[in-house]
């Protein structure tokens, strides 16, 4: 038992307290190394404490305590390894707390929308296509119906001076009939007129724009399908140091970075847009689709603001 107690690690300090007694023993202040990193004194006192919840991201947390790993001589991989065993247990209680967010759980439902409302509209174009070549590949049978019918009248009024031939015109066309005065006469005008007027191609080629006029809907829904991502734009500007990270609707990290002064961002994504901001008085300016915004508007923890941005 004594031998398997000994071949297990010793338990190295928690990283606050290795930085607290580093910066002891550099003869720095709390607020000589908070000075260092443009940071107010409460945030070191919390990292010496190891209350790390009152740092909300663990990417400016691991920055910080980088930077004051090396400026009081210590290494900075090392203090970072212990500080990732020491917030296994923090990760893992944001994230149940993240599942149990009801936000997260609309922005789901929203996505599945989404995808729903493209998968609609590709059907609905694939439908419209599919229409548009049955009607104008598969040839029109009305053409050839007119034509048997324009025949049918002359082939009754040519029929020989036989009374059942006369009374069959009459029934078929009594208005031509009744101009010739002559059931037994005058058969070849009889003829042209009532073929003239039957093989008129006018119901028929009425039809045939109402087929023709339909690629126009096909044309507006495809534009929808373009329209159906909202793709935003963030600008931002800094006056000092400050970490940064920008990410969109679908997870991807637009930016994840330490700016300095005079650096500028310039990026676009899906929106929403989930912006983190280390030190707010770092920022200079804030545009969002080319429109100022003041950062007072958003809720800030010791200099520090996590907010989204959607049009």
């Amino acid at each position: 038992m004594a031998t398997d107690e000994n071949s297990q690690p010793a338990m190295r300090e928690p990283v606050g307290r290795q930085l607290q007694k580093a910066r002891e023993a550099s003869g720095l202040s709390v607020s000589d190394v908070a000075g260092a990193q443009h940071l107010r004194p409460s945030v070191i006192q919390a990292i010496e404490s190891g209350n790390y919840s009152q740092i909300d991201s663990e990417l400016f947390l691991k920055g910080y305590v980088r930077t004051y790993a090396k400026q009081v001589g210590l290494d900075a991989d090392a203090v970072i390894a212990d500080l990732d065993q020491e917030l296994e247990p923090i990760r893992q209680q944001r994230e149940q707390e993240h599942e149990a967010n009801p936000l997260v759980d609309i922005e789901r439902r929203r996505r599945r929308k989404r995808q729903l409302a493209k998968t609609l509209i590709f059907l609905a174009i694939l439908g419209i296509a599919g229409y548009l070549a049955f009607a104008l590949l598969v040839p029109e049978p009305e053409a050839g119906g007119v034509q048997s019918g324009a025949s049918d009248p002359a082939d009754v009024l040519a029929v020989p001076d036989s009374g059942e031939g006369a009374v069959s015109g009459q029934s078929v066309l009594p208005g031509a009939l009744a101009e010739s005065g002559n059931l037994g006469t005058s058969e070849e005008p009889n003829v042209e007129n009532p073929v003239a007027e039957d093989t008129s191609p006018g119901p028929l080629t009425e039809q045939i724009p109402a087929v023709v006029e339909t690629p126009d809907p096909a044309l507006e829904n495809r534009s929808g399908l373009a329209e159906a991502t909202d793709i935003v734009r963030l600008q931002i500007s800094f006056i000092d140091d400050c970490w940064v990270q920008v990410s969109d609707a679908t997870g991807k990290r637009l930016v994840n970075a330490l700016l300095r002064n005079g650096d500028e961002i310039d990026v676009s994504g899906q929106a929403p847009l989930r912006v983190v901001i280390g030190a707010v008085d770092a920022v200079e300016s804030i545009r969002f689709q080319g429109e100022p915004l003041d950062l007072g508007d958003y809720r800030s923890v010791n200099n520090r603001s996590e907010f989204s941005l959607t049009i």
